[in-house]
């Protein structure tokens, strides 16, 4: 089994940074693509950036020039710094991680709250 814990979520103003960690425990030899999406109330879950093992990345427009992500690939971890923050970046964030061990399983986070203040 996998599990993934998210942190680093909060209460910012807006122009502020969050930086947002996800870590994977368990049964794990190494992790594929990772990536990080979020989702605003009553809002459809959007996908906010990606990273591939090789270090490829990949932003929706809306966060472009403001949040990077990276990973670790040693310490199972991908990362987002989230920048210049707005009002509509509010919402729960959740990872999302290729992970590969006794079996192939893709995997979820139990979302972390980022709220961005006017």
């Amino acid at each position: 089994q996998v599990q993934l814990v998210e942190s680093g979520g909060g209460l910012v103003q807006a122009g502020g940074s969050l930086r947002l960690t996800c870590v994977a425990s368990g049964s794990i030899l190494s992790t594929g693509f990772m990536g990080w999406y979020r989702q605003a109330p009553g809002k459809q879950r959007e996908l906010v950036a990606t990273i591939t093992r090789g270090g490829r990345t990949n932003y929706v427009d809306s966060v472009k020039g403001r949040f990077t992500i990276s990973s670790d690939n040693a310490k199972n971890t991908v990362y987002l710094q989230m920048n210049s923050l707005k009002p509509e970046d509010t919402a729960v964030y959740y990872c999302n991680m290729q992970t590969y061990g006794l079996e192939y399983r893709i995997s979820w986070g139990q979302g972390t709250q980022v709220t961005v203040s006017s």
